[in-house]
């Protein structure tokens, strides 16, 4: 009996037809395997994830799996995106395994949810020396069976080792930060942009930092590492070159091949990493891109009523990888007429954008310069430009009458939050009313839909997790900044509070990761993995509202909470990155005092100018801005010339 088809996460459901028994999370399933003495066998992933797809179809769909399963185990599936406070615990068990993380995961647990084997992705049969799940699952009911001594004293060993290690506060200082730039740049890939090597995923939080540090600093080599790495990103495959918007990550040291699903939050912090650099260089590349993520996330991942869908699946079937968002060469010459065709494969249809299952079928990337294209063709580069225009309309309209890829239209607080911040970002940037709408309207239905009395939701009947929140209080905090409407700023307040209550950790300082404990353990996290650490942005959001409410238990939290994680970021690189944006901020936070309406001029001016580590507060309207670094408050600017001046002149 599958249990399966009454859930409310598409995952879930689109498992529902298959033979196995397979039950949600719940008590039942354990107590059912307490009853019968049988191991559970849990399946971890989500709706965008390709290996899932895979496993699902060559495994449980296979006969003789789905009677080994259905005979000697109780089978749950979970949706990690649905429960990503359970995932998260068996994701470390993996990795301390030996067998590493991702999706699916697959783990063997005993009836009282300790886990004692796993892995991730398992082939039906063996296969190049590793076995296959047929013989897994044999031997591992046989292990369990009769060496169940053993069994039980692996497991309390593992549950010993998946607690966390106590922290001990340390000091803090500028230095820090000087010392994880250097770190951090010795981790670039001067060649092809990014940070160490394959598989590369897009590390926003070390990109916010060192953009928001060469502001500080201007230093040329920081400078040289973010402009590489935004261009080699948005030139690849890991880009959709006609769709736009972003693929996962990439499977190459190229950002030329990616693993093709898109996710929601993925390219939220990807808008807010190209707009501050627009905001910062000026390139109009980087505008382009975040106006393109806009479109994008406009068109595929937007409710009209408001708010924003999770994700868009990596394929249509698991047999052809990519295949949605691929091309051959047959393909190009059928949809572009000679002019076109003689121009588009030159731009962007490569051999290193290959598929390894089909090298017919390539990814789109940017192969070729339009400024080398029209020197090779003796065009001129405004001749060039239309035609790859024209010719990439033709294919996104093409693409658009293929079988397109599954939409996850889940509404999660946290990854709704990250887009209304993102948007709000944006919109203070390139002043485009509808993205400021469309947060503003997004933010009050997550708000009426998942947070009722002092109860905030994770999704629809799943209780809210810390990044949703951190990510509502900061939502909260960017509404007020663009409206100055207090309501905004006294809910991020209250959310904080509630925060506080229900994940800071007393003892240590810092948050847990869930109010209580979720399989016998709470953690409590600084790393970004890869996109920023919620405890990182929580200090940092404490230190944004120390500035606006003036509570002094505020800044209290951030500075021992960054004094017990300052030994682990120091020998985290870039995965640290949204910490030492948080210690950077506790150096260098700057008030901004609005005395001005917020469609003023003055205001607009203020909002508009990328200055780092800023909070914008709104006072009577007199005719000023007033800025004030900790203690210390400057002159009143009272033309936008004045403000500029003065922001301009924080830097280096």
């Amino acid at each position: 009996m599958n249990r399966l088809s009454n859930e409310k996460s598409p995952y879930l459901r689109h498992s529902a037809e298959q033979k196995i028994d397979w039950y949600p999370w719940s008590e039942k399933a354990f107590q059912r395997a307490k009853e019968e003495d049988k191991p559970v066998f849990l399946s971890t992933g989500a709706v965008w994830c390709h290996w899932c797809h895979v496993m699902a179809k060559e495994c449980f769909e296979n006969s003789e799996i789905v009677e080994l399963l259905n005979e000697n185990y109780i089978c749950i599936k979970l949706d990690r995106d649905e429960r990503p406070d359970i995932d998260r615990r068996f994701q470390q068990a993996a990795v301390a395994m030996g067998s590493g993380g991702g999706w699916p995961l697959s783990m063997f647990l005993t009836p009282d949810k300790k886990p004692f084997f796993g892995g991730t992705y398992f082939p039906p049969e063996d296969s190049q020396g590793s076995p296959g799940f047929k013989k897994i699952l044999r031997t591992v009911m046989e292990f369990y069976k009769t060496k169940r001594g053993d069994v039980d004293q692996y497991t309390q060993k593992l549950t010993n080792y998946l607690k966390p290690d106590k922290l001990i506060s340390g000091e803090i200082g500028i230095s820090m930060v000087d010392i994880v730039i250097n770190d951090m740049l010795s981790e670039s890939d001067a060649q092809n942009g990014g940070f160490g090597t394959a598989p590369k995923f897009q590390m926003p939080g070390a990109m916010e930092f060192l953009i928001n540090h060469y502001c500080i600093a201007e230093k040329k080599s920081i400078k040289t590492v973010i402009t590489n790495t935004l261009n080699a990103m948005a030139k690849g495959g890991f880009h959709d070159q006609i769709g736009e918007g972003f693929h996962r990550y990439s499977t190459d040291e190229a950002w030329i091949i990616p693993h093709f699903e898109k996710m929601a939050d993925d390219n939220a912090w990807l808008l807010r990493n190209y707009i501050d650099a627009y905001s910062v260089f000026g390139d109009a590349c980087f505008r382009a891109v975040a106006e393109g993520i806009i479109r994008f996330i406009r068109e595929v991942l937007s409710d009209p009523e408001g708010c924003f869908y999770a994700s868009q699946d990596a394929d249509v079937t698991p047999d052809d990888e990519g295949g949605y968002f691929t091309w051959t060469d047959e393909e190009f010459k059928s949809v572009l007429n000679s002019e076109e065709y003689e121009i588009l494969p030159m731009h962007l249809f490569h051999e290193r954008g290959a598929m390894r299952h089909d090298r017919s079928k390539k990814v789109l990337y940017i192969a070729m310069d339009i400024q080398i294209i029209a020197e090779k063709t003796g065009k001129d580069i405004k001749t060039v430009s239309e035609i790859v225009n024209a010719g990439k309309n033709k294919l996104l309209r093409k693409r658009k009458t293929r079988e397109t890829p599954f939409i996850d239209k889940t509404f999660y607080t946290s990854i709704n939050c990250m887009l209304i911040t993102s948007y709000l970002k944006a919109f203070r940037v390139i002043r485009d009313n509808a993205l400021r709408e469309f947060a503003l309207k997004s933010l009050e239905r997550i708000v009426a839909m998942h947070f009722a009395g002092n109860e905030l939701l994770h999704t629809y009947g799943v209780k809210a997790v810390l990044d949703d929140y951190i990510y509502l209080t900061e939502a909260f905090v960017n509404a007020y900044e663009v409206t100055s409407d207090s309501f905004y700023l006294n809910q991020a307040d209250r959310l904080m509070e509630l925060c506080t209550k229900r994940f800071w950790d007393e003892n240590e300082g810092g948050f847990f990761d869930t109010d209580e404990e979720v399989l016998g353990i709470r953690l409590k996290g600084i790393e970004d993995i890869p996109h920023p650490s919620a405890n990182s942005l929580g200090i940092l959001l404490l230190l944004k509202l120390y500035h606006l409410t003036g509570k002094d238990e505020y800044l209290r939290h951030s500075e021992k909470a960054l004094k017990i994680f300052a030994s682990r970021a120091k020998g985290m690189g870039i995965h640290s990155g949204y910490y030492f944006c948080a210690l950077d901020a506790y150096f260098h936070q700057l008030k901004l005092t609005i005395h001005s309406a917020p469609d003023s001029e003055l205001a607009k001016t203020a909002l508009s100018l990328f200055s780092p580590y800023t909070s914008i507060a709104y006072g009577d309207e007199r005719g000023y801005v007033l800025p004030c670094v900790k203690t210390e408050c400057y002159e009143p600017l009272t033309t936008t010339e004045e403000i500029r001046t003065f922001l301009m002149g924080r830097r280096g």
